[in-house]
């Protein structure tokens, strides 16, 4: 029997000549992530456990980017325990303020993570490097206590699905409306610890930020990790970034699935997810009109360069609706100065947005965004389950920057064709 792209990996970072779906393996570690709120937990648990040693500070990232710049008092705690961390054992890769970015975007940019590649962080949207041909999922801070101090961690081999795309985008559609469609087909749990493997001639059509969207939100149908082959666009994206071997892995002919999702991306349409599930999507023109308060562009969903542009496209020459409050917040320092070079930030400014430093943010009902009672958001951001932008009663509508930027200026969810 065949193995699937992501037993692949597996296999070769456990020294097995092959692995299948349900085996229990150990597997080595070419990354261990962690921020500023699990990289503390997993801290205390290294501690508590008497390790002297990490397994190899280059291979270990720390990115304070959740409550940065620090909110209050025991953020800043926070923060000083994993910088006093990164001093003790020389961690090369620590991002703190003036250099921090979005982990999920930040890793990938900076060449840490790479195809082939077998990653391991506190955060459950490690998932998004499989759009580099990666294996990445989220843990627990104990799991990444031990992968810091050991360089490896066990893993339940998991099975898949695969989502085989056709066709092309059509304008306004983007790697966010394919994701929050899929999670609409089959459910917040519809792909409960398996592997979503991205195929067909419809990769092609997809920019790297489009699949780095896709892979981020693997983890709201509940897959142990989502993955797309590495292909010319995977290649060039890394080419000058990335300086360790690239391993390709590709899925054997006759690797097994559980099943297999079609998706024509030619009739995709403008897609949200209403409240409070990922999985409650409908397409703009069911929902529009409907009252916002505000808007949020970002997060490690859709913080891109691709996402910025898109955005700014949409708010060019036209204003945010009296009633909205619109924070645009680039996902790293490299793409916020990139809106400053070609005028995106400008045209923000203009358009009567709040631009921010990088951080997570009001994704996580962290900082700069919170809402009270009753409002009502349209966000990039990639979950909308009660109270995770605030008040227990307000709410979170999930879409791509350019139904956002539609529904900023609208005052109401929107789509651009609707301006």
């Amino acid at each position: 029997m065949g193995m699937t792209m992501t037993q692949k990996i597996l296999a070769d970072h456990a020294g097995l000549p092959s692995v299948k779906a349900g085996d229990l393996i150990e597997a080595k570690l070419d990354i261990v992530l962690g921020n500023d709120i699990t990289a503390p937990v997993a801290i205390g648990v290294f501690d508590e456990a008497g390790f002297t040693e990490v397994f190899d500070n280059e291979k270990i990232a720390l990115v304070l980017d959740h409550y940065t710049p620090c909110k209050d008092i025991k953020s800043a705690q926070l923060c000083a325990t994993a910088k006093e961390f990164a001093k003790r054992f020389n961690i090369k890769h620590l991002y703190d303020v003036g250099t921090v970015g979005i982990e999920h975007a930040l890793l990938p940019e900076k060449g840490i993570v790479g195809p082939g590649d077998c990653i391991i962080g506190a955060d459950s949207h490690t998932c998004t490097y499989g759009a580099l041909g990666a294996f990445s999922t989220g843990v627990g801070s104990t799991d990444m206590a031990a992968g810091m101090a050991m360089g490896e961690n066990w893993f339940k081999v998991p099975s898949a699905i695969k989502v085989e795309l056709t066709g092309s985008l059509q304008p306004h559609v983007s790697g966010k409306d394919v994701i929050l469609h899929l999670i609409g087909l089959i459910g917040v749990d519809g792909a409960l610890y398996r592997s979503l493997e991205f195929t067909g001639e419809g990769v092609k059509a997809l920019t790297m930020d489009d699949r780095f969207t896709i892979a981020n939100m693997a983890i709201e149908a509940g897959a142990k990790n989502g993955i797309f082959p590495v292909d010319e666009a995977t290649m060039e994206y890394v080419e000058g970034r990335f300086t360790r071997p690239v391993k390709v892995f590709e899925a054997d002919p006759d690797a097994e699935y559980d099943e297999t999702v079609t998706i024509d991306l030619n009739t995709l349409k403008p897609t949200v997810s209403m409240p409070h599930l990922p999985s409650n999507t409908k397409t703009v023109d069911e929902v529009k009109g409907l009252h916002i308060d505000q808007v949020v562009i970002g997060s490690c969903t859709n913080g891109r360069i691709q996402d910025m542009r898109i955005a700014a496209e949409i708010l060019r020459g036209r204003k945010v609706a009296d009633h909205v409050k619109c924070i645009v917040i680039p996902a790293t320092q490299d793409v916020y100065l990139q809106c400053i070079k070609e005028g995106l930030a400008e045209i923000f400014i203009e358009s009567g947005c709040a631009v921010s430093t990088p951080t997570c943010g009001p994704c996580l009902g962290g900082h700069m965004g919170i809402m009270c009672e009753g409002e009502r958001a349209v966000a990039t951001t990639n979950r909308n389950f009660v109270g995770r932008m605030g008040h227990v009663k307000s709410e979170v509508i999930l879409a791509s920057p350019a139904v956002a930027a539609a529904s900023a200026v609208a005052g109401s969810v929107a789509s651009p064709a609707d301006l």
